[in-house]
């Protein structure tokens, strides 16, 4: 614990690596069982209430059983899609459908040959910059995502006005139960992710269905238990979990092995800008768009086993409630895909439930500006081959609320940004620090406007007269950390 604590606050610089160092099947690293201790916290986390964690298991089997059909069916269909140009109105009408599922496609968010000339920049950027191909890239043979952070385009990107209105928009999905949480829903803070140029035929990138934002931590006391994010589900209701309630995450800790690419800043989303045009089976995302069951579904998948095997019975019969038993006295310390310092990853054979076969779904098609945004609890992969006939290209552009832990986050990624080295969460090293054409403060400047500037660290932010006491206090505090 005093080891962890330490980690929290004074962060350890990090080795150099790739985004294969972020998740076990990537890495080809072995998954070596659970210290005991893990035991001893899953016994803690339902002790004295396992009759009705027992009983919301068998009801939440009920449900995703029927939702799994919907997904089966409607496929891409069921994901909302909205258009820039009527924001608002669109966020109004699909607002229940957007927290049911977790995710959305805006599009036009960035004009189409806007997007589109971001790619040419950055290719042009890594000719400039050979280095790029190698240690600052995966797979080193054949990149197909870049450790870059701070070229032109992703500048550009981070600080254009549509994206930091969407950016807003979406954040007041989100809401805080408690009006003194020290979270503000009014600014978003900028986070600094990798790009991805996917070519035609990539096998390689073939990143599996997972969570980021940590693994083990989602059940640790001293990780998102901190805040309680998950409390109602391992006492057995999770229908009254509630995965946009901000409150419970300002104190959550997500990262406390100081992994390589572990997020230690709270995204309310994940997202990327599309620089191209990209189809299902042509290098896309896809996601599992449940997010309050799947949520619930993971996290307790640790606490039940099988009575019978899945070879040895019908699909039916062994995914049946009366098939699964709470382990009791047989619980071992396993949370099944979960490493520390590793994100968190899902699949068939630990998580049959899901049928992640038939729930994942692919985006619907989007073209260069399109933004898709999902949960930061949102089960995701991308596809395994890339069938397509042209590059998959995304910028990832995460959205982050104004935090104290973020604040302390944003001073380190400034001096990065100043430096040319990665984003404090990522693979260390020297990164673009000897790069041509690298942006400085001034292009900064030049190019953003005062809320790009917010975003970036760069200048002071503002309370909103609505803002509620605790977004009040905590920008004043934010600002002091900021040094303004």
């Amino acid at each position: 614990m005093a080891t962890m604590t330490a980690t929290q606050t004074q962060p350890q610089a990090k080795r150099e690596g790739n985004i294969a160092d972020s998740f076990v099947s990537l890495s080809g690293g072995n998954r070596p069982p659970l210290p005991e201790r893990f035991l001893d916290l899953k016994k803690s986390l339902v002790a004295g209430h396992e009759d009705r964690v027992i009983e919301s298991w068998n009801r939440l089997l009920t449900r995703l059983k029927e939702e799994n059909a919907v997904l089966a069916k409607d496929r891409s269909n069921v994901i909302p899609s909205l258009e820039f140009s009527n924001l608002d109105e669109d966020l109004t009408r699909l607002r229940s459908e957007i927290k049911k599922r977790g995710v959305a496609v805006i599009r036009g968010v960035i004009p189409e040959k806007e997007a589109r000339s971001y790619k040419n920049q950055i290719e042009e950027y890594v000719r400039q910059n050979p280095s790029t191909k190698g240690k600052l890239s995966f797979p080193q043979d054949d990149p197909q995502v870049y450790e870059l952070y701070w070229s032109k385009p992703q500048i550009q990107a981070r600080a254009h006005p549509n994206f930091l209105k969407v950016q807003s928009k979406l954040m007041n999905l989100w809401h805080s139960s408690n009006p003194e949480s020290p979270i503000s829903l009014s600014q978003t803070l900028t986070y600094a992710d990798r790009l991805r140029i996917r070519q035609p035929g990539d096998a390689k990138f073939a990143l599996g269905p997972h969570v980021d934002g940590g693994s083990v931590e989602r059940w640790e006391k001293h990780g998102y238990g901190l805040g309680g994010v998950y409390d109602k589900v391992f006492e057995g209701s999770w229908e009254a979990y509630d995965p946009w309630d901000a409150s419970g995450r300002v104190s959550a800790v997500i990262d406390n092995y100081n992994g390589l690419g572990a997020c230690s800043m709270f995204r309310m989303f994940q997202g990327w800008v599309s620089m191209s045009n990209s189809r299902a089976f042509e290098g896309t995302l896809l996601v599992n768009p449940l997010i309050q069951l799947s949520t619930a579904y993971f996290l307790l998948r640790p606490f039940f086993h099988p009575l019978k095997q899945s070879k040895d019975v019908s699909k039916e019969e062994y995914l049946a409630a009366d098939n699964w038993a709470f382990s009791g006295s047989n619980m071992t310390s396993e949370l099944q895909g979960a490493t520390p310092g590793h994100g968190q990853e899902l699949n068939a054979e630990l998580h049959p439930h899901l049928e992640l076969d038939i729930s994942m779904v692919h985006m619907p098609e989007v073209k260069a500006g399109d933004f898709v945004a999902w949960h930061c609890d949102t089960i995701h992969a991308v596809d395994s081959v890339h069938q397509g006939q042209s590059d998959s290209s995304v910028l990832y552009i995460p959205i982050c609320p104004v935090t104290e832990q973020n604040a302390h986050y944003l001073v380190r990624q400034r001096k990065a940004f100043l430096d040319g080295t990665p984003g404090p969460d990522f693979p260390g090293g020297e990164g673009e620090s000897q790069h041509i054409s690298r942006p400085t403060e001034s292009y900064l400047k030049s190019y953003a406007s005062p809320d790009g500037l917010r975003a970036f660290g760069f200048q002071k932010l503002v309370a909103s007269d609505s803002d509620s006491p605790g977004a009040k206090g905590i920008t004043k505090k934010v600002n002091e950390i900021l040094g303004f």
